[in-house]
């Protein structure tokens, strides 16, 4: 399965399922442009390690995926880094909680806006040069939340609804071609929040990680465990193998049994 060779682009990738992402398309021997606006010092620290330990070329570009030009800044940076931009994952999300009818506007816009529009930019800026060398891999980080409803987060699955939809759009414009769009829909992963909460109810409630855990997940998860990021990021490098090569539109559920109620 291996990517050398090939250059990948993974936003949203200094921490959780993007880092994880990242480490598993280096491990195929891709090299990688890793994209987040956190501590530079702790991404500074992962750059260096992942492109020690994976053998290969690996730079950091921020944006604010926020902004429209942004978004097509981070391609045209990324392009310029490395010499072309051959897989595309948009991991990048945000998300903020609350009934619609008290849902700021302002977040609506932003949650929209980094969760599906810049996916939409980034897409349109690098299909070009994808179209130009007949290869490329999309993957789009959707959500359990992108294939069914919940309460408190419209924003939030509007969005991911939406990156679903955009996903099958392109993959229907791009399937004549070595070009394939698909996106991932994971269910509760192992965040280092959900972590603590599951720490904090075995201390409080005197019961083992492992019933603790079962009870912040299995009311949507019928596995009753939250998922490692490495078990969403090992499909993401399959999607982008040569094995996925006719897999188009695709909306992949790695979610513990979510969605198969």
């Amino acid at each position: 399965m291996s990517l050398q060779g090939r250059t990948a682009l993974v936003t949203g990738s200094t921490g959780g399922i993007g880092r994880a992402i990242a480490r598993a398309l280096a491990r195929e021997k891709a090299q990688i442009v890793i994209h987040g606006l956190g501590d530079p010092v702790k991404t500074e620290r992962f750059r260096a390690s992942l492109e020690a330990e994976a053998g290969v070329r690996v730079v950091h570009i921020d944006a604010n995926l926020e902004r429209a030009d942004e978004a097509v800044h981070l391609i045209e940076a990324a392009t310029a880094a490395l010499g072309g931009i051959d897989i595309l994952i948009n991991n990048a999300g945000t998300i903020h909680g609350a009934p619609i009818e008290s849902h700021p506007p302002e977040r609506w816009d932003a949650v929209l806006a980094v969760n599906l529009s810049a996916a939409f930019h980034t897409i349109r800026t690098v299909l070009p040069q994808m179209r130009a060398r007949n290869w490329g891999r999309i993957v789009n980080i959707s959500s359990a939340y992108g294939l069914v409803g919940g309460v408190d987060r419209s924003s939030y699955i509007a969005s991911k609804f939406g990156l679903v939809g955009l996903t099958k759009a392109v993959a229907m414009e791009t399937a004549n071609s070595a070009i394939t769009c698909n996106a991932v829909c994971p269910g509760f992963v192992a965040s280092p929040h959900i972590k603590k909460a599951i720490q904090e109810t075995s201390a409080r409630e005197g019961i083992s990680l492992e019933a603790a855990e079962a009870k912040h997940v299995s009311y949507v998860m019928p596995a009753g465990k939250a998922l490692q990021p490495e078990q969403v990021a090992e499909v993401v490098a399959f999607l982008c193998s040569s094995s996925a090569s006719e897999i188009r539109g695709a909306a992949w559920s790695v979610d513990g049994g979510w969605t198969a109620r």
